[in-house]
């Protein structure tokens, strides 16, 4: 698990089922995600507004609670787009390996007119399959509860049982759906007292994007030979932003067209 990076913090996902409920619950202790997270942040030297980092760190704690009631092999990434003040939030992982990354972005926003979530999911051998759903307000976990609803078809429930321990609730066949509905914070602290669960998983994610110069050179690819030479322009190396985490590389032109030709 996670052998390229052995010095990487580990957030351990639980998953439990409730019996007699229907229900699984996911939960978490991120906090050790979240110090990556930063460390990875100060070695890019971004800084984001103070309400967006606590909007980006909802939205991969909700993901990464997502993965880990899904398949292993499934990957999925989640756009959340907010129109005032324009802001995209962009989160994707996958768990195997457990991995999460994340980044902000507050300018050259696209105006699509409301609120939504952009979920896209691939499997492997599988088609890959995209949803949209609209979302109403900036509260990362009432969105994706909202976006359960919708694309999912299910209720899902998340509560901040701690600051940084987040637990994630979500409707099986069979569902005591009005239980579900009803759950509060309250009900959710003591959750382990009034319910049977049963341990059913542990998975172990971690903040980490695995970009590298290499992997971004297919991005420059697909611009137009006008484009790219407007970027290099007179010089022979360029700055390049991984469009996932915002880690800045250095690209250097003579090794991008060897990159180039060698992939043709």
């Amino acid at each position: 698990m996670n052998e390229s990076d052995p010095n990487a913090s580990i957030a351990e996902v639980r998953s439990y089922f409730v019996r007699g409920r229907n229900a699984l619950l996911a939960r978490a202790d991120f906090g050790p995600l979240y110090l990556d997270y930063y460390l990875h942040l100060a070695d890019q030297k971004l800084r984001y507004a103070t309400g967006h980092d606590a909007m980006l760190k909802d939205a991969l704690a909700a993901l990464t609670l997502h993965l880990a009631s899904k398949p292993q092999d499934e990957v999925c990434a989640w756009t959340m787009h907010f129109q005032h003040p324009p802001l995209n939030l962009f989160v994707t992982g996958r768990s195997r390996p457990g991995e999460v990354t994340g980044r902000v972005f507050t300018e050259d926003v696209r105006d699509y007119g409301k609120d939504i979530i952009i979920s896209q999911i691939t499997r492997p051998n599988q088609a890959s399959s995209q949803s949209t759903v609209e979302i109403h307000g900036a509260d990362i976990f009432q969105a994706v509860e909202e976006y359960y609803s919708q694309s999912e078809q299910r209720i899902a429930r998340l509560f901040r049982h701690d600051e940084e321990d987040i637990v994630l609730i979500t409707a099986q066949p069979d569902c005591d759906e009005a239980w579900l509905r009803g759950l509060t914070r309250e009900d959710v602290l003591v959750i382990d007292k009034k319910e049977q669960l049963s341990l059913l998983e542990q998975r172990q994610y971690v903040f980490r994007c695995g970009c590298s110069v290499e992997r971004l050179y297919p991005i420059l690819a697909k611009l137009s030979e006008q484009d790219r030479t407007d970027a290099f322009g007179s010089e022979e190396i360029i700055n390049v932003t991984c469009p996932r985490c915002g880690s800045r590389f250095r690209a250097a032109k003579e090794q991008f067209e060897a990159w180039k030709l060698a992939a043709q």
